[in-house]
C-alpha cells in the first residue's frame, strides 16, 4: 500500500491484457496499468493519485519487471 494506493500482481492474467502489467486500487477506483509504457490499460484513478503511481513506477521499473518474470517463471515451472 502507498499513499492508500493498493496494488496487485496476477501472473495468470495475460489473456486479457497481453502485456506485463499491474492492478491498483484506490477507493472505488481500479486501473490495469503496463509497466514498460505506463499506460492505463483499463480503468481510471483520480488524476492526483495517477501520478503517484506513474512517479513509483518511474522509480521502481526494474524491480517490478523482475516480479513480473520471476512470477510467470514459477507459474511455468510449478506446472511442470
Amino acid at each position: 500500500m502507498f499513499y492508500g494506493i493498493v496494488f496487485y500482481m496476477y501472473f495468470y492474467d495475460t489473456q486479457q491484457h497481453h502485456v506485463p502489467h499491474f492492478h491498483v486500487e484506490y477507493a472505488e477506483y481500479t486501473a490495469v496499468i503496463a509497466i514498460q509504457s505506463s499506460e492505463v490499460l483499463e480503468g481510471n484513478l483520480p488524476q492526483n493519485k495517477m501520478k503517484l503511481v506513474q512517479a513509483w513506477l518511474e522509480i521502481h521499473r526494474d524491480n517490478i519487471m523482475a516480479d513480473w518474470t520471476f512470477g510467470g517463471a514459477w507459474i511455468a515451472y510449478s506446472k511442470n
